[in-house]
């Protein structure tokens, strides 16, 4: 008597539809490492083979920062960005032109979500997507002035908070020394 016809009918069918996704995964897995690849090859018009079009890795990242870009995710989130990807095909390949071309042109509103991070005191924020953008362009006059802008807030929340911190701590000596 086989194993599969001693465990009981719901043991079998859970048997036999762990099996069947395995299969299917399997199967799944299959197609997209072999079959992926004949169709990409096929369908390609210009010759190449998907490897070379898509210079390890170029391509996905590109498509990735054009996805980003259409989402208006141009610096944040961290991660998941299209000046992140961006950079990580220049990486790969320095003289990619159509990042670059992409990075110049989406700049003025890159650094424009950089000063509504400012403006919005979320100053950590504001810096991380300012090294951002210094990664590309560090010598920008508009990075500069963000920076100084980010300096002042930077200061003025540190003069804001010593400020509550003396309110507070009078409030508690007062209430102190009233109490003998």
């Amino acid at each position: 008597m086989s194993r599969l016809a001693s465990l009981a009918p719901r043991q079998r069918t859970l048997a036999t539809v762990s099996i069947m996704a395995v299969l299917a995964l399997a199967g799944g897995g299959f197609w997209f490492l072999h079959g992926a690849k004949g169709g990409s090859m096929i369908a390609s018009t210009d010759g190449q083979t998907s490897a070379a079009k898509d210079d390890g890795g170029v391509g996905i990242l590109l498509d990735l920062a054009k996805t980003a870009i259409g989402e208006n995710r141009l610096v944040a989130p961290a991660g998941s960005n299209a000046y992140e990807f961006y950079l990580s095909v220049l990486q790969l390949d320095p003289s990619n032109k159509a990042a670059l071309d992409e990075l110049h042109e989406s700049f003025p509103s890159a650094s424009a979500d950089v000063e509504r991070a400012i403006n919005n005191n979320e100053l950590d924020e504001a810096q991380r997507e300012l090294s951002l953008l210094r990664e590309f362009d560090s010598t920008n006059y508009i990075l500069s002035l963000l920076g100084g802008k980010l300096d002042a807030q930077r200061q003025i929340m540190i003069r804001q908070d010593e400020a509550r911190a003396e309110v507070i701590q009078s409030q508690q000596s007062a209430a102190t020394g009233a109490t003998p």
